[in-house]
C-alpha cells in the first residue's frame, strides 16, 4: 500500500518505513537584501565609500573608485601611517599593525636627565615614570639621584677653626704690602694658592740646550733651616748667545762686517724673472719660516729658524754664515729689521719678543715675556723707530717703547690670536689681520679701530705684504687665494685683482712683490714658488724650489732678478 502524506512525499508510516526512507536536501535562502559593496571599505567594523579612506583595501583590484592623487597611487599599499595625516589605516580605531599607536612628546630636559644618568650611573627612570630600567643596585645605592641633582652633595660648612686658619694665612700674604696691593692679593681668587708647575722644555730641547752651553741651572731653594724640602720646579733660564762666523768682525779699513760692499747699486729699476737655482744656504737643522734682506742693500739675508736660532749669511762675497744668535728654546715664528739693519726684532714660539744688536748679537731689550706673539714689527718712521708693534695670540696688539721697555698701547678688538700688523698711510695707520676672518683698521696710537672688514666668504688671511707704491695690500687667502685690498681710507677688497692656482691651504705662506710692483711672488704648501703678473693676474712661471712647504719669499732689493726662497726641509735657496 502506498501512502503519501500531505505533501505528496511517500509516507514512512507503515511496514516498510525504514526502507524506503529518503530526504531531500532544502535550497539556501538569506533573508538579508542584495546590497552593492563595490567601492565600499571596511572601516571600523563599518562599510564607508572607499572615496572617504582614500585607500584601497584590495591590492589586486583593477578599478579604482576614487579619483586618487597621484602621489597615493604610487605609494605602497602597507606601511606605516603619517604621524600627523590622520587617514588610511590611521582612519580607524587601528592606526598600526599591532595596534593603536599613541603620539607622546617628553621635555628634551627630561629625556636628556634620563639619557646622561643611564650612560653615567647605569640606570634610569622607566619611562611610564614608574620603576627602574638598568642597574638597580646603582640606583639603591646612590639613592635615585640623576647626573643634574645635587642631593646628598651639599657643600660642607667650614668650622671655625678652619675659616680662622684662612684668616690668618691672609693676614700673612698682606702683611708689609701697600695698600692697593694688599687689596689685590685680598681679592685673588680661591684657585690663586694652588702652586703652578712651570713649563720646562722637552728632553730633546734640554739636550740641545746642554750641547750648546745655553742652559744654566739655578739653585733650587727651600725653607730655611729645613732639611729634605722638595725643592719647588724652577724652569731653566735660556742665556742669549752669539758665534761670529767669518774672518773678521772689523777689516782692515776699520770697517765693521755690517758695512756693505762698496760700489753695489741698483742695476736698474725693472724686474726680470729667474730662471735657475744658483745658491743654498744649509745650516738650520729644522725648518726656516722667514728671510728679510738687510735693508736697501741686500748684502746680508737674515734668517729664522724653527731649531730656535736666527742667522746672518753673506749674500754678495762668500755667501756663508756670518753670525748665529742663540737664546730661544723653541722655534723663531718672524723676524724684522729696523730701517738701518742696525737692529731687528724676533718673536718666537717660547713667549718672548726680542730686540737684538745685528753686529754684536747682544739682545738690547726682551719685550712681552709670557705671551705668544705670532708678529713683531718697526713703526716705519725713521723718528720712530724706538716703537715696537707686536700681534699676540690673546686678541691684542702691543706697542712698545724700545728704549724703557714699556708698554704704551692696547689695540684690542679682534676676537681671535693677530697674526700681521702693517703700517700703511706713512705710517699714520696701521691694519692688522686675525685668526677671526677680520681685518681691521687703526689709528697709530689711538686704539680704536676705524674700518672694520668682515664677511661670511672670508678666510683668515695669515700673511700680508705692502705693494712699492703703498696703494695696495695682499694677503695669502687660507682658500687658495692671494687676495688685494686697498691701502687708502676706504680699505676696499679689489675683486679684480685675485691670484689663485697655488695650495697655501693651512699655511702662512708670505707673498712678496717685486721691487718695481710688476710680479706677484709666493710659495705655497707644496714647494713651488708662483709667480703672476700684476695687471693681468696670470701665472707666469712656476718653479719647484722645496721638498717642503715653501713658506717665504724675498725679491733682492738692488739686483732685480734674485729672488730668495726658504722652506721647512730647512734650505734657503737663491734664484737668478
Amino acid at each position: 500500500m502506498d501512502t503519501r502524506n500531505d505533501s505528496g512525499e511517500p509516507s514512512t508510516s507503515g511496514a516498510h518505513a525504514e526502507e524506503e526512507f529518503y530526504v531531500r536536501p532544502l535550497a539556501a535562502v538569506s533573508a538579508a537584501p542584495e546590497v552593492d559593496t563595490a567601492g565600499l571599505a571596511l572601516v571600523d567594523s563599518r562599510a564607508v565609500p572607499a572615496a572617504s579612506t582614500r585607500f584601497l583595501q584590495d591590492a589586486t583590484a583593477r578599478k579604482v573608485y576614487a579619483n586618487l592623487p597621484l602621489v597615493e597611487m604610487h605609494a605602497p599599499v602597507v606601511g606605516p601611517a603619517h604621524p600627523f595625516q590622520k587617514d588610511g589605516i590611521a582612519a580607524g580605531m587601528k592606526n598600526h599593525r599591532s595596534g593603536y599607536v599613541e603620539d607622546y612628546n617628553a621635555h628634551s630636559f627630561h629625556f636628556d636627565n634620563q639619557y646622561n644618568t643611564f650612560h653615567s650611573y647605569g640606570y634610569a627612570t622607566a619611562p611610564r615614570g614608574e620603576g627602574v630600567v638598568g642597574d638597580t643596585a646603582a640606583y639603591a645605592e646612590k639613592k635615585g639621584e640623576s647626573v643634574y641633582t645635587t642631593a646628598g652633595q651639599a657643600k660642607r660648612r667650614k668650622t671655625a677653626e678652619e675659616r680662622a686658619a684662612e684668616e690668618a694665612a691672609k693676614r700673612a700674604r698682606t702683611a708689609g704690602a701697600a695698600p692697593d696691593e694688599a687689596w689685590a692679593l685680598e681679592a685673588r681668587q680661591p684657585w690663586a694658592d694652588k702652586q703652578v708647575a712651570a713649563a720646562r722644555p722637552t728632553e730633546e730641547q734640554m739636550e740641545w740646550l746642554e750641547k750648546e752651553g745655553l742652559l744654566k741651572d739655578e739653585e733650587p731653594v727651600g725653607a730655611e733651616g729645613e732639611e729634605g724640602v722638595k725643592a719647588k720646579p724652577v724652569a731653566p733660564k735660556i742665556l742669549e748667545k752669539t758665534m761670529f762666523h767669518g774672518k773678521a768682525e772689523v777689516d782692515g779699513a776699520g770697517r765693521s762686517w755690517l758695512e756693505p760692499p762698496k760700489g753695489r747699486k741698483a742695476d736698474n729699476n725693472f724686474a726680470y724673472l729667474p730662471k735657475r737655482w744658483i745658491h743654498t744656504w744649509a745650516g738650520h737643522t729644522k725648518g726656516v719660516n722667514a728671510i728679510r734682506f738687510f735693508p736697501t742693500t741686500g748684502h746680508l739675508l737674515l734668517s729664522a729658524g724653527l731649531d730656535g736660532k736666527v742667522k746672518i749669511w753673506d749674500v754678495f762675497g762668500s755667501g756663508k754664515c756670518m753670525r748665529t744668535y742663540l737664546g730661544f728654546s723653541k722655534g723663531v715664528r718672524d723676524i724684522n729689521f729696523s730701517n738701518d739693519g742696525r737692529r731687528f726684532l724676533s718673536s718666537s714660539y717660547d713667549k718672548v719678543v726680542k730686540l737684538w744688536d745685528t753686529e754684536t748679537g747682544q739682545v738690547i731689550t726682551s719685550l712681552g715675556e709670557g705671551k705668544m706673539f705670532f708678529a713683531a714689527k718697526f713703526h716705519p718712521d725713521d723718528s720712530k723707530q724706538n716703537v715696537v708693534m707686536g700681534g699676540c695670540q690673546d686678541k691684542k696688539v702691543y706697542q712698545w717703547d724700545s728704549n724703557t721697555g714699556d708698554l704704551v698701547q692696547k689695540y684690542d678688538y679682534h676676537l681671535a690670536a693677530v697674526n700681521t700688523v702693517t703700517f700703511v698711510d706713512e705710517g699714520r695707520r696701521f691694519v692688522t689681520t686675525s685668526d677671526d676672518k677680520t681685518i681691521r683698521a687703526w689709528e697709530f696710537g689711538i686704539p680704536v679701530q676705524i674700518k672694520y672688514i668682515a664677511d661670511p666668504g672670508m678666510h683668515s688671511v695669515p700673511a700680508v705684504t705692502l705693494h712699492p707704491n703703498a696703494q695696495w695690500l695682499i694677503g695669502t687667502s687660507l682658500d687658495n687665494q692671494i687676495v688685494t685690498y686697498s691701502a687708502k681710507d676706504r680699505f676696499r677688497q679689489n675683486r679684480k685683482k685675485t691670484f689663485k692656482g697655488h695650495s697655501v691651504a693651512g699655511y702662512a705662506c708670505r707673498p712678496n712683490f717685486s721691487p718695481d710692483g710688476r710680479y706677484v711672488i709666493s710659495g705655497d704648501g707644496d714647494g713651488k714658488l708662483w709667480f703672476w703678473d700684476w695687471k693681468t693676474c696670470k701665472a707666469f712661471r712656476t718653479i719647484k724650489a722645496h721638498e717642503g712647504v715653501c713658506i717665504d719669499t724675498e725679491w733682492h732689493p738692488t739686483e732685480s732678478s734674485k729672488v730668495a726662497t726658504c722652506g721647512w726641509d730647512g734650505s734657503i735657496k737663491l734664484w737668478d
